[in-house]
């Protein structure tokens, strides 16, 4: 392949691309994400690929994430725009006979959501889909992340040909600044301003970094786009390059994302053999180049100093707040580090327009947001939604409500440095300013629900002990600060806690986020405050009364069998890992024997909850003792 040289040449390529893709009259194409490949899909792909037997009228794609991970692998057949969810390889002959050759729809794969009766076959009838704006992962099911020539025919490199050929770096930078878009990072910061800030910077080099260390649990959104469209990221990135005045790129990646590697990896080749990258791109005098540096797992590292040093060989530790990487980044040099997300969001921009882009979202926070939507919520998967959504859409309309049908406690966002917010923030439009002034945040995009059997003490506890773990102990506030509030919290807990400790976790957590070293550590101290601020009952039922209302808290809660419910099944005994169910003699139940839990001996591991065919198992709070139990089989008797 000759290396593009000319505006001219990437338009007739991309034609021809395209035309190619046009001579397929059918085309499958199969989430082959990483969610979809845990549960089946690369079984699944073998089986299509033998089934198909190389038949040219068919195109077969091994795509990107859809999505929609909670009812995957998910087969997309085009062009009857059909979904079909929950596929195994006993499906493939089926859809190949009837729906490739037949054009018929199998109903029994479509989506069929509760026992209502209602079926969808098409991505936008589909409750999950309608109410999403897809931008950034709009060809994550069209195209074959592997393919250059797929990317192609859809548009890409186009945004970039138009920047490099008909566009100064002036006009490139005042596109970005007009369009208002926000680094989907986490910070929300203006990202024409950065790019305008690195470019006047004193300095001979500038550099042009890409974070994809995302370390929040729960969220997936920067390895699916990887995944998904990698070249739409080198393509943001080549086009900031030109607007900066960049001499070199990074990608910082997660060693911990293989597959998002792999493809990045692959798509860097073929944009050098089709010069979009290295020595005088599209023969606009740019030199500019990509290098991938993998990351080690530090959760610290997503923070851009902390970056930059690891990028540099060193320990990745944050410096003092005052310095500006776009001064003094990576090396001491101008940097500029924008996220995946919003690399991404660059080639829409240039293509479209900064008033197309404005006319999406909010007036401050444009644009559409890319969220992992996971936890206590019927549909999990990947959204992109447009700004000003509210968290009430988002969890009932796209999510489908709590699972179970429970009622809703709260939903954490911003991740692990995130806050909690409840049910009265359930019609807040969701974008950068409003989740702040709620006590949360934007942040990456990570999104978790909890339901009425969450105990948000338990959750501020667990993001308090991630975040002393991955934090870098470089500055006191952030090393002893979160190590207090994780031990207040255990013992609260515990059902040791102190009327006292919620003044000294507030104090600790406001004297934290003034004064930490870096960001991570400014916004630490978020889960436990924006808990205590919303849930501050639940709080003190654990300290007054010993009593935990999630029945989660292992030192406030017990388990008894129900005698009522209780058939003598015995499934609960057999897989009580300490013996601690022993039976006890009744005629009313079929073995003759009902079960009763020895409170002193149970570990409270919930194994025999979970066993349980009629839902016996009660879990009480505050915890009773084994008398207590006793007295209640009595009663029944």
């Amino acid at each position: 392949m000759p290396r593009l040289q000319t505006a001219e040449q990437v338009k007739r390529f991309q034609e021809r691309c395209k035309s190619s893709l046009d001579e397929f009259p059918l085309v499958v194409s199969l989430c082959h994400g990483t969610a979809c490949c845990a549960i089946g899909a690369k079984e699944l792909a073998e089986a299509f690929e033998e089934a198909l037997g190389g038949d040219k009228s068919v195109k077969f794609i091994k795509s990107g994430c859809h999505g929609f991970c909670e009812v995957g692998p998910l087969v997309v057949v085009r062009p009857l725009d059909v979904v079909y969810q929950r596929v195994k390889s006993d499906d493939v002959p089926e859809i190949v006979e009837r729906s490739l050759k037949k054009g018929e729809v199998i109903d029994r794969l479509l989506y069929h959501p509760g026992d209502n009766g209602n079926v969808f076959a098409k991505e936008d009838e589909i409750p999950f889909y309608a109410k999403q704006s897809k931008v950034v992962l709009a060809l994550n099911s069209h195209i074959d992340p592997y393919s250059i020539d797929d990317y192609l025919a859809y548009g890409g490199y186009g945004a970039l040909s138009r920047a490099l050929l008909e566009m100064t770096p002036d006009a490139v930078l005042k596109e970005i600044s007009d369009a208002k878009l926000r680094g989907r990072g986490g910070g929300g910061f203006d990202a024409g301003r950065k790019w305008k800030n690195c470019r006047e910077a004193p300095g001979e080099r500038r550099h042009i970094i890409c974070n994809a260390d995302e370390g929040d649990p729960g969220a997936f959104m920067d390895e699916s786009i990887l995944e998904g469209n990698p070249h739409s990221v080198i393509e943001g990135m080549v086009i900031g390059a030109w607007a900066i005045g960049g001499d070199d790129g990074f990608i910082y990646i997660r060693n911990e994302y293989p597959r998002a590697l792999k493809a990045f990896s692959n798509a860097l080749k073929q944009a050098h053999e089709y010069g979009f990258l290295g020595e005088n791109i599209l023969g606009s005098g740019l030199d500019f180049d990509i290098k991938i540096s993998r990351g080690g797992g530090a959760f610290v590292c997503g923070e851009s100093s902390a970056l930059f040093r690891s990028l540099e060989g060193m320990v990745g530790e944050p410096r003092a707040k005052y310095i500006h990487s776009v001064e003094r980044g990576y090396h001491e040099e101008p940097t500029n580090l924008n996220n995946v997300e919003t690399w991404a969001n660059v080639p829409h921009i240039i293509s479209r327009g900064a008033k197309w882009f404005r006319g999406i979202g909010t007036e401050d926070s444009p644009g559409t947001k890319v969220f992992s939507l996971v936890g206590k919520v019927e549909n999990t998967g990947l959204i992109e939604v447009p700004m000003g959504i509210t968290l009430r859409e988002i969890v009932f309309d796209i999510g489908g409500g709590i699972k179970g049908g429970k009622a809703f406690k709260a939903v954490q966002t911003g991740g692990p440095s995130g806050g909690c917010l409840p049910a009265s923030s359930l019609d807040l439009p969701v974008d950068f300013d409003v989740l702040t002034q709620a006590g949360s945040m934007m942040g990456s995009g990570g999104m978790i629900v909890m339901d009425e059997d969450t105990c948000v003490v338990d959750v501020a506890k667990y993001f308090t002990d991630f975040l002393l773990e991955e934090s870098c102990g470089k500055c006191l506030p952030c090393r002893e600060g979160l190590m207090h509030m994780s031990r207040i919290l255990h013992r609260i807990t515990e059902g040791k806690g102190k009327p006292e400790d919620m003044d000294r976790l507030a104090r600790f957590g406001d004297a934290i986020a003034v004064s930490a070293l870096c960001g991570l550590g400014v916004s630490a101290p978020n889960p436990v405050l924006s808990s205590i601020r919303y849930f501050e009952d639940e709080y003190l039922a654990h300290i007054n009364e010993h009593r935990c209302p999630g029945r989660v808290c292992r030192a406030l809660i017990s388990y008894h069998v129900d005698p009522a419910r209780c058939t003598g099944c015995g499934a609960c005994e057999k897989v009580c890992p300490v013996e601690a169910i022993q039976p006890v003699p009744d005629e009313k139940r079929k073995d003759g024997l009902l079960r009763e839990i020895d409170v002193a001996v149970c570990e409270k591991c919930s194994a025999c909850k979970e066993v349980c065919p009629e839902d016996a198992i009660v879990v009480e709070s505050p915890a009773v003792t084994t008398e207590h139990c006793r007295k209640n089989v009595t009663e029944m008797r």
